[in-house]
């Protein structure tokens, strides 16, 4: 089941000016007043349920991503794919009959992985499989042959940094969450820098491994020497881990032949369902259209992308129309820190108090389990009543907390924000089933 209901009750709840939710004298009459008003829409969400589920809807979302990803393909932030992909939206949403359907300019990186080989020659010869990492240097031409020092976390590095000195560093992190575990990716190489290592090489982020790389953004810092860097599988990990605590020698190539070249043009893509009573109410739902270039951006963030707008898709069949402004962005240049949605912030957030709530998914998408939430308790009540309208489908769990790259901006400036996903740990872009869909995280500082 996608996730129009809650986009569908923040666009057509009333907000509550003056109204303390607060647990005073006041706050039971107010929350019986939203509770009446959220049973009220029990049968537009069974009509929601009934489309997505049972109804012409039903896989919708599935079969226009699996045609996108097999039309167009990876789609790197910078690349010929990516512009491929955001005209083909762009043409797809005006099809779809969304309105104000346009794009906004942006810039965003453009780094290119190009040739990438490592060998360990020494206790033995093994072909190491490797994914350089965003905005990674190259290595000299004729490559780096250097001993390799595994450690197992960043403590572990201070405390030898004297032997990391001309060295590549090999981090064997062990995987707790991908919150937790992806520093090591995008600061292993400052950390390895800074205690004089010739490059770093990452354990991918993830808990499963079948002898997979995982790519990803990684950042330098301006006084730290810059060096190559890339993820090595948790196998190969695993493997120098033991060596070294034998004591074994591990001597290893490193060929890696990244280039960075100037910004890129991209642009944001917008589509709207224009609001009846409060146009200029934002209602924002979103996901981001670019991809790493090692699989389809099937699941990140296709997935995503294409339920954001399910959404609103499913409202327009049903020929609802919104309070508030419903608005579907799907963002350029996410893997690269969100880039583009830094860009959009800053051009709108002089209309922030315009924006009711901001949307995202990014985290797979699969079999929903219910909503996450972070606000205060009379918020949360109120969350707990919304749920009830997914009783017919068994989707009323709440779980906390909730973040995104992409709204980030808007919930540190206050906004509340929804982070829709499964709480799938990490994966490389491949692909995904019909009928699987996400699970939603919901912020609600206020209501």
């Amino acid at each position: 089941m996608k996730y129009p209901f809650i986009i569908f009750l923040m666009n057509f709840l009333p907000q509550y000016p003056g109204k303390s939710l607060s647990r005073d004298g006041s706050y039971p009459k107010a929350f019986e007043d939203v509770k009446k008003e959220i049973a009220g829409y029990s049968n537009i969400a069974k009509d929601i349920i009934d489309l997505a589920v049972y109804g012409k809807a039903q896989n919708r979302s599935y079969e226009r991503l699996a045609l996108f990803a097999d039309t167009i393909g990876p789609r790197l932030s910078g690349s010929k794919n990516l512009d491929a992909a955001i005209k083909y939206m762009f043409r797809a949403l005006q099809e779809d009959g969304l309105e104000n359907v346009h794009l906004e300019p942006v810039k965003v990186p453009h780094w290119e992985r190009g040739e990438e080989f490592a060998m360990m020659l020494e206790p033995r010869n093994h072909s190491i499989a490797i994914l350089g990492l965003g905005n990674s240097i190259a290595t000299p031409p004729e490559g780096i042959t250097a001993e390799v020092l595994v450690v197992a976390s960043f403590d572990e590095l201070r405390r030898r940094a004297r032997e990391a000195k001309g060295r590549i560093v090999v981090y064997n992190e062990p995987f707790l969450t991908y919150g937790q575990s992806v520093q090591y990716r995008s600061r292993g190489a400052v950390e390895a820098a800074r205690a004089g290592a010739l490059a770093s090489l990452v354990r991918s982020v993830a808990s499963l491994s079948i002898s997979s790389p995982h790519t990803g953004w990684q950042n330098y810092q301006p006084d730290v020497p810059q060096i190559p860097t890339a993820c090595i599988s948790v196998e190969d990990a695993e493997m120098m881990s033991r060596m070294s605590l034998r004591g074994t020698k591990i001597v290893v190539y490193l060929k890696l032949g990244a280039k960075t070249y100037p910004d890129a043009p991209s642009f944001n893509t917008v589509a709207e369902i224009v609001g009846s009573k409060f146009p200029e109410q934002i209602v924002l739902v979103s996901g981001h259209l670019d991809s790493w270039d090692v699989g389809q951006g099937a699941m990140d963030d296709g997935g995503g992308a294409f339920i954001s707008w399910e959404a609103l898709s499913l409202v327009k069949d049903l020929g609802l129309r919104p309070k508030r402004t419903l608005r579907l962005v799907l963002w350029t240049g996410e893997e690269q820190g969100g880039v583009g949605a830094e860009q959009y912030y800053q051009l709108h957030k002089e209309n922030i108090s315009n924006f009711d709530i901001v949307m995202e998914s990014d985290e797979g998408t699969f079999k929903p389990m219910g909503l996450a939430f972070t606000g205060t308790d009379e918020a949360r009540d109120i969350v707990r009543e919304i749920m009830t309208l997914l009783l017919p489908i068994n989707i009323t769990d709440i779980y906390d907390p909730a973040d995104g790259t992409d709204i980030d901006y808007w919930m540190r400036a206050g906004v509340p924000g929804e982070y829709a996903h499964t709480g799938a740990a990490c994966w490389r872009e491949d692909t995904i089933s019909p009928g699987e869909t996400p699970r939603l995280h919901l912020i609600l500082h206020h209501l």
